[in-house]
């Protein structure tokens, strides 16, 4: 098989798990006080949405000036939004918001594929908590 036909499992879902972008402040204070996970590469942050909140998996990045200027910036949330890309359709839970916060030299540093394994493991852990009650 020459790789050109995409299984079943490689293929997406078409319209129902497509993952929206955080634009506003509000939101993004919201989800700094929720759970979260501390990586070398990045900190996600998750927040429950209340009942009456849109649907659907809604995921922010943001980069402080500590991670460099501001090519340094960009590039680090190329990288956070990628690996978003690939993981939260498979991974994210509905009715959630995922915050992904840059570290300094390191979100843009680290092997891609090291950001991809420690973003799945985040989400392990944070979607763990969820379930455990009041741990934070």
């Amino acid at each position: 098989m020459d790789g050109s036909i995409a299984t079943p499992e490689e293929t997406l879902p078409a319209v129902s798990l497509r993952v929206q972008t955080l634009k506003n402040r509000p939101d993004f204070q919201r989800a700094s006080r929720a759970p979260r996970v501390a990586m070398p590469g990045f900190i996600l942050q998750m927040r429950k949405r209340a009942a009456g909140e849109a649907d659907g998996i809604r995921v922010g990045f943001t980069c402080s000036k500590k991670v460099g200027n501001a090519v340094a910036r960009n590039r680090a949330k190329r990288r956070l939004r990628e690996v978003a890309r690939l993981t939260l359709p498979h991974e994210g839970r509905d009715g959630m918001d995922y915050v992904l916060v840059g570290r300094s030299d390191a979100t843009a540093s680290l092997p891609f594929d090291k950001l991809q394994s420690d973003f799945t493991k985040a989400l392990g852990i944070l979607h763990g908590k969820q379930h455990s009650g009041s741990k934070k």
